[in-house]
């Protein structure tokens, strides 16, 4: 399989890249370029296995956002705590966890493919499933649609094989995917599971991707309370009607209760215990993937600073207009646009602000990005032509897919101590 063989290439430029670029500075690398600063993405993943371990619950870290070895390390090994369990939206980003030998080394013994099955995605993740079971390691799936789990039935015939450990992804309110908690829908699908001998119910899954509407500590927290009354009360609904079924032997139990984004993430921890006051009817289990790097989208929610941000894009001013703005302000070219950013806005109402200066980038087309000043009183308010800028965008998660690689620094400082090269593609 094509999966199992991209990793040398991989490899091979990093390497190159490596030796171009690690000991210069930020000032010698093409623009747009995609920054990390490793201090402070270790610090957020070190927090964010805290806030976990405060919560009294296990931790899956979401890989979507930076797709590299490196920073899987950083997630799950930390100063606070450790985790082998991850979560990927591709079945590339699985693959490449197993090539890299984060499974073989013991970093990570449980992946989840986090999104509900596709049909033609079964043999990529049997094949794998095999390669990981030499050293324990598990995969586990997602499923909200009865047609799901007969893809998986009718692939075991072909494959003869164990039973898939999969969730049942719980809708969080956004109506992405996922069952109701307690709905027709999902007692048609739990009956399809536990009559299947393809499938072991393992628990169920939900995660609030409005919650990055939150704009304060107690509203992510009543997201966070409300993602974990969907899935109590889906276990719940579970118990009521297939208590039998659930106690044959071929599923666990309890079941797992996995919650999560990065806001709700954030707003776990000591100061949220209230919530598992209530009767849970399963073990908890967080999980997120932004916080290593986090955005404007996040820092809007209020619940991280600027100086948590891990992550930058650098770009160079090309032009140049005095007074071109709606109101008189000064307007200035760079060379980053809707590739380097994506077009994800947020509450703050542009697509990126410079750091340390009065300027925000408010267009773009595809390589083109206007900024524009919005204080001309500030004394950091002229730009130069070639000059370089700093800027942090909406959402980490499309930016970085954007890039071939990334350059890292630390502690704020300018010199490249490493570049890492994410996996691309699906």
């Amino acid at each position: 399989m094509v999966y199992q063989f991209d990793n040398p290439e991989h490899l091979k430029l990093q390497e190159r890249l490596r030796k171009e670029y690690v000991g210069k500075t930020v000032d010698e690398v093409p623009t747009p370029a995609f920054i990390i600063d490793r201090n402070i993405f270790e610090d957020n993943c070190g927090a964010m296995i805290k806030k976990a371990n405060e919560w009294g619950a296990q931790f899956r870290a979401h890989l979507k956002t930076h797709k590299t070895p490196e920073g899987t390390k950083l997630q799950l090994q930390t100063r606070n705590g450790s985790t082998q369990a991850v979560v990927v939206s591709t079945i590339k980003e699985a693959w490449e966890v197993f090539n890299s030998g984060l499974v073989k080394d013991g970093v990570v013994k449980d992946i989840l493919y986090g999104v509900p099955i596709a049909k033609n995605k079964i043999q990529a993740l049997q094949q794998l499933r095999n390669e990981m079971a030499p050293y324990n390691g598990l995969v586990r799936l997602l499923l909200d649609h009865p047609r799901q789990v007969r893809f998986l039935e009718e692939a075991q015939r072909e494959d003869a094989s164990q039973r898939w450990s999969a969730f049942v992804k719980v809708n969080g309110g956004q109506n992405r995917a996922g069952v109701g908690p307690a709905s027709e829908e999902l007692k048609v699908l739990l009956t399809t599971i536990l009559k299947s001998p393809a499938v072991s119910l393992y628990g169920f899954y939900a995660h609030a991707g409005n919650s990055y509407g939150s704009t304060s500590l107690s509203e992510a927290q009543s997201y966070l309370s409300s993602e974990v009354q969907m899935v109590n009360e889906a276990a719940s609904f579970a118990l009521e009607n297939f208590k039998g079924e659930l106690g044959s032997g071929n599923h666990s139990q309890p079941s797992v209760l996995s919650v999560g984004s990065t806001p709700t993430a954030h707003a776990s921890g000591a100061e949220a215990r209230e919530i598992l006051e209530r009767v849970l009817h399963g073990k908890l289990e967080l999980h997120a993937g932004n916080y290593p790097l986090l955005d404007l989208q996040q820092q809007h929610t209020s619940l991280i600073d600027y100086a948590r941000v891990a992550q930058h894009v650098r770009a160079t001013v090309v032009s140049y207009y005095p007074g071109r703005g709606k109101g008189g302000e000064d307007e200035a070219l760079i060379d980053a646009g809707a590739i380097a950013f994506s077009k994800d806005t947020g509450p703050s109402g542009s697509f990126g602000e410079v750091i340390g200066k009065p300027w925000k980038l408010l267009r773009m087309s595809q390589e083109h990005g206007i900024l524009v000043c919005t204080d001309p009183a500030d004394p950091r308010s002229k730009l130069e032509i070639g000059e370089a800028v700093d800027i942090i965008g909406q959402h980490a998660c499309l930016i970085a897919a954007a890039y071939p690689w990334y350059y890292i620094v630390e502690s704020g400082g300018k010199e490249v101590v490493d570049v890492w090269v994410p996996w691309k593609g699906w």
